[in-house]
């Protein structure tokens, strides 16, 4: 990486530089943070996809209540995401 020198580099320069490097700080973190998301969605799907760890025959109540609240939280989620209920301009 190549350093500006303040006594020499003109201050639109400087702040340019800085501006670039903060834009490139934002989408490192953005992008790391996508595969954080990426990570937790697959897992909720294999999870999901093998019923929640339930077997047919062993269902009860309490598996329905675990559901209603990772739906709960689902539902919070894509209010937030998709600008919804509260969330709403």
């Amino acid at each position: 990486m190549t350093r500006l020198n303040p006594e020499t580099t003109p201050r639109h320069e400087l702040r340019a530089e800085r501006a670039r490097r903060n834009r490139d700080a934002a989408l490192a973190a953005f992008v790391s943070r996508k595969a954080e998301i990426d990570e937790m969605l697959a897992r909720l799907q294999a999870l999901r996809d093998d019923h929640f760890n339930a077997s047919p025959d062993d269902v009860n109540w309490s598996h329905v209540g675990s559901l209603g609240h990772v739906a709960e939280r689902l539902r919070e989620l894509c209010a937030f995401a998709f600008g919804e209920g509260e969330h709403a301009e």
